[in-house]
């Protein structure tokens, strides 16, 4: 059986150039939260390393403040 080759995935806030990852960007932090409000991992991303760190950082923060949940729509109670 053949191997899979897999296209290689870059970072996009690499390629952005993005310095630092601002918690107030919602926008941007929710393309790497899933419906159920997880974080994306890094190999799902393809995000370097400091950019992945930076951007849970951010994600904890902005769900601190109330800007993104803590869990998605259909886990919520009430």
């Amino acid at each position: 059986m053949p191997k899979r080759q897999y296209q290689s995935k870059f970072c996009r806030l690499c390629q952005d150039k993005v310095v630092r990852v601002d918690y107030k960007d919602e926008k941007r932090l929710a393309r790497f939260v899933t419906e159920q409000g997880k974080m994306v991992p890094r190999r799902v991303t393809g995000t370097c390393g400091r950019h992945q760190r930076q951007l849970a950082e951010a994600i904890k923060r902005a769900r601190f403040m109330g800007l993104l949940p803590y869990v998605g729509r259909h886990h919520r109670h009430g």
